[in-house]
């Protein structure tokens, strides 16, 4: 129902793929009373011909600044047609997000993985939507894998089609899903299919407008800790690893709860990564180690443990240009090639304020060093915590915040 009290700027109508495009009373009346329409390409090849004589469109491309830039032109209130629902990861959010002080009325039709439950006939009352559309990561699919998630709705691209979902799910250990593609949803050539993630990871040329519904088909959640024998190691040092107690002790002390990036330094097997990302999924997790056979190691590592998304670069720590990486506000001291000083020194200006520093040592050198640095920045140096796996080594977990 239209809002004839409220001041109105933009009124977003929601249009589905049929080839008429259908539309009810409301949105007619709505067309007939205004002049200046907005939409992408494909909506005004839809639109054109409900629209009055005197129009005006307003394309929706190229950079959205320049759109914004005519919207404020306008005097007249801008009618926009979108696709399914304007606020399902659509324009509505863009608008309210570029320009938050207008008043929007929104007229919705569904969503594209509404209508693939529905052309499926599938109860998706426990369903996890997220969009993986013009997106350069795997990122909110990756979080839904490592919480379980029993039902999983994905809008899609060509670098997130369903042949490359199925494969990176039965890459990571995750088998435990079938797939449902939805294509040309309501259109001509519409077309909805169920496969296993087998099938659909060997079936290419679906068609580029499509969405995806994952469901659980047995329970799997991966474990949080492993036990260090689970790990592939350096060839002739399997002692070369935080062991699993320490391991628990170390993430404990880094408070990942409440943190937004961590970086694992001189990850060697990516033990302490992969424990950290499964713990906490949302996480943006980066290791980085020198040894380029730790490359293969730790992505071995990744793929057998059930954990996708850590960012890994191999190459020397002290050589990097970590200024262009995400800032982190957690980070763990694996190894420093005797060089740790100035390793600290090196993150400390890209730690955020806050942001916590920790390492494990024998060595008491390594200790004085740590507490001596850390104390030279202005650092809050917690007691020392001791932790002994044998009656030979005592190791020091040492934890330094940032003012």
């Amino acid at each position: 129902m239209l809002q004839e009290n409220k001041h109105i700027d933009f009124y977003i109508i929601g249009i589905g793929n049929h080839s008429e495009v259908q539309l009810n009373a409301e949105v007619k009346q709505l067309i007939q009373h205004h002049t200046v329409f907005s939409g992408g390409k494909r909506h005004y090849q839809l639109m054109k011909k409900h629209l009055p004589e005197n129009h005006e469109w307003i394309e929706i491309s190229g950079k959205m600044q320049n759109v914004i830039q005519q919207y404020q032109m306008k005097e007249q209130k801008v009618v926009v047609f979108a696709s399914g629902d304007p606020l399902f990861f659509g324009f509505g959010n863009t608008l309210k997000r570029l320009l938050p002080s207008s008043n929007l009325e929104v007229l919705p039709y569904f969503n594209s993985i509404q209508r693939l439950a529905h052309k499926a006939s599938l109860n998706y009352s426990d369903l996890k939507s997220i969009s993986l559309h013009g997106r350069h990561t795997w990122k909110p699919l990756d979080v839904c894998l490592m919480q379980g998630e029993k039902m999983i709705g994905i809008l899609t691209d060509k670098e997130h089609s369903p042949q490359h979902i199925a494969q990176r799910l039965l890459t990571y250990g995750y088998p435990n899903y079938t797939i449902y593609v939805g294509e040309e949803l309501d259109g001509v050539k519409e077309r909805v299919r169920q496969f296993t993630l087998e099938e659909a990871s060997e079936t290419a040329g679906y068609q580029l407008l499509n969405c995806v519904i994952l469901i659980k088909t047995s329970d799997f959640i991966p474990p949080r800790s492993f036990a260090d024998s689970t790990f592939q190691t350096l060839e002739g040092r399997p002692g070369m690893i935080t062991k699993q107690s320490i391991r628990s002790l170390t993430l404990q002390a880094l408070q990942l709860w409440d943190k937004k990036c961590f970086w694992d330094v001189g990850s060697c097997t990516g033990s302490i990564a992969i424990e950290a990302q499964l713990n906490y999924p949302s996480l943006q997790v980066f290791a980085f180690e020198k040894r380029p056979e730790c490359g293969e190691i730790i992505d071995n590592n990744t793929k057998s443990h059930h954990c996708p998304g850590i960012q890994v670069s191999i190459d020397d720590f002290f050589e990097e240009d970590i200024q262009e990486i995400t800032p982190p506000d957690a980070v763990f001291i694996g190894g420093h090639g005797n060089r740790l000083e100035e390793m600290i020194q090196k993150l400390d200006s890209v730690l955020l304020p806050n942001g916590l520093m920790v390492i494990n040592t024998v060595l008491e050198k390594s200790f004085e060093t740590f507490q001596k640095a850390c104390l030279q920045l202005n650092y809050t140096v917690a007691d020392p915590i001791k932790m002994s796996l044998n009656d030979f080594n005592t190791i020091h977990l040492l934890v330094a915040k940032k003012k």
